[in-house]
């Protein structure tokens, strides 16, 4: 856990990195003793979603809110306490996280806007909404471990924070929640899709690790600068919704596997794509 708190501190300047080792250093204290479903110490959880918001590049007060978002319900430490501690601004994000926790999902389709506008409504400040999506993010992920309805749980996160963080403009995160609810809800489909898929991800994706380097090169030499050039691979629910379409023929598939190019503006872009179709 060290590690990871110096590898999350390290993103910070030095005063900002020292209130975030306090929040750490607070929450290890407040939950001694507690273990989560799977056996492991509790704060594991804590330092996961703060690592998960530190990777997004948020501010030092959601991070350390991240430390500090189960303090409330789960311990007996003071709200007071948080305030004192570490200003008003950290105490209040706790506090909302903690209210958010208590806001009953139903289960009802019709009520799912509803929900979603409760929970923004409920925040007030869209950084308790990216702490929330950040600790469902670590609960899915340990869900396996979970000694209660798992279903529901994973139902809600396709019903409701999936589409909360594509409101949010935030595609990868949504598309991670998806990915990690899709086993859960529905169990049978997702076992055929990693079936009729994974053979030809895996060779769709040394293809391109072997390209990669090439259009690294076509692009230096024509001075384009690349931001980044990375493979992805398509997320396994949006490929299942896709296939749907098409009676599961993976052969009208054409995005199984991508590279992404990212260049500085726009005229970049269109010089890259320019230059790329001479070659493919």
């Amino acid at each position: 856990m060290q590690e990871i708190l110096g590898k999350i501190t390290e993103k910070y300047p030095p005063a900002e990195a020292e209130i975030i080792t306090r929040a750490f250093e607070l929450a290890h204290k407040a939950h001694q003793g507690q273990e989560r479903h799977s056996g492991e110490n509790y704060i594991t959880h804590p330092i996961k979603v703060a690592q998960i918001l530190a990777d997004l590049n948020l501010d030092y007060e959601t991070v350390a809110a991240g430390l500090l978002h189960d303090v409330l319900e789960e311990t007996q430490t003071k709200f007071e306490n948080l305030e004192k501690e570490f200003g008003p601004s950290v105490a209040f994000l706790v506090q909302a996280v903690t209210k958010l926790h208590r806001v009953s999902y139903s289960g009802e389709k019709q009520y799912v806007e509803n929900f979603s506008k409760m929970i923004l409504g409920t925040a007030k400040d869209i950084r308790v909404v990216l702490i929330k999506l950040a600790d469902r993010i670590h609960n899915l992920e340990t869900l396996e471990t979970f000694k209660g309805d798992k279903e529901k749980i994973a139902l809600e996160t396709l019903e409701v924070y999936a589409p909360l963080a594509s409101r949010l403009g935030m595609g990868e995160i949504k598309a991670l929640l998806e990915d990690l609810a899709f086993p859960y809800v529905y169990p049978e489909e997702y076992l055929k899709t990693v079936e009729v898929t994974q053979n030809q991800i895996k060779e769709n994706k040394i293809y391109l690790e072997k390209i990669k380097p090439r259009v690294e090169q076509i692009l230096k030499e024509n001075n384009i600068l690349a931001t980044t050039v990375s493979a992805r691979t398509k997320h396994l629910y949006s490929l299942w919704k896709k296939l749907q379409k098409y009676d599961f023929n993976l052969e009208r598939i054409y995005d199984l596997v991508a590279l992404r190019v990212l260049v500085p503006d726009v005229s970049a872009c269109y010089e890259t794509l320019g230059i790329l179709h001479k070659y493919w």
